[in-house]
C-alpha cells in the first residue's frame, strides 16, 4: 500500500493531467459533447480519431458526461479515463450502481481497442466479463479507469481494463470481446 505523501502526490499528478487535458480542449474551443461529422473522421485510424478527441478537435459522447468521465491519456492500445462517483449514480441501496463501474470499463476497454484499429473499422463491445471487488463512493475521490488492447485483428479485439485508486487499490476489473467491422 502506498504511503499517505505518495497517495497525495499521485492525486495531484491526476488532477493536474486531467486540467491540463480539460485547458488543451478549451483552448481548441473542444471538450463539449456531441457526435462527430462523418468528414471530420473519414480516413482516420482509430489512434487518430481517439487523439482528436482528447485534443477536444472532436467532441466526445454525451455518455461521458452522464458517467462524469474524461479521456486523459492514450497510446498504441492504451486508454485512460478518470472519473469520480456522483449521488447521481447510487443505486437505491445507497452505493454507487454497478452500471457506473461497467460503463466506466466499457470505455476504456473499447477505447484501448479502437486505438489500434485501421481507417474505416470500427468496433461494437459483443461480451463483457465485469468484477467489482471493493466499493466506490463520492467520498472515494477520483479513480483512473485503465484499458489496455490485448488482441485486435480483423474480426475480434479483446482488452482489459481496471479501475483503481490513487493509492493503487483495485475497484474492478473487466475484460472484453469487441467485433469488428468495416465502418459505413
Amino acid at each position: 500500500m502506498k504511503s499517505e505523501s505518495t497517495v497525495d502526490d499521485t492525486l495531484r499528478a491526476w488532477n493536474a493531467q486531467l486540467e491540463a487535458v480539460r485547458s488543451v480542449q478549451r483552448s481548441r474551443g473542444g471538450g463539449q459533447a456531441g457526435l462527430p461529422r462523418p468528414e471530420q473522421i473519414s480516413g482516420k485510424s482509430g489512434l487518430e480519431i481517439m487523439t482528436a478527441l482528447l485534443q477536444g478537435d472532436l467532441p466526445h459522447p454525451y455518455m461521458a458526461d452522464t458517467f462524469g468521465c474524461d479521456l486523459v491519456e492514450l497510446g498504441d492500445g492504451l486508454a485512460v479515463f478518470q472519473a469520480t462517483p456522483l449521488l447521481k449514480h447510487y443505486n437505491p441501496l445507497g452505493s454507487v450502481h454497478g452500471g457506473w463501474y461497467a460503463t466506466l470499463l466499457d470505455f476504456a476497454l473499447g477505447c484501448a481497442v479502437q486505438t489500434r484499429l485501421p481507417a474505416g473499422r470500427g468496433y461494437t463491445t459483443s461480451q463483457i466479463n465485469v468484477n467489482i471487488v471493493r466499493a466506490a463512493s463520492t467520498q472515494t475521490g477520483p479513480l483512473r479507469c485503465i484499458g489496455q488492447a490485448l488482441h485486435v485483428g480483423r474480426q475480434i479485439g479483446t482488452s482489459e481494463a481496471r479501475i483503481v485508486g490513487p493509492d493503487g487499490k483495485l475497484y474492478a476489473h473487466a475484460s472484453t470481446t469487441c467485433a469488428i467491422f468495416d465502418a459505413a
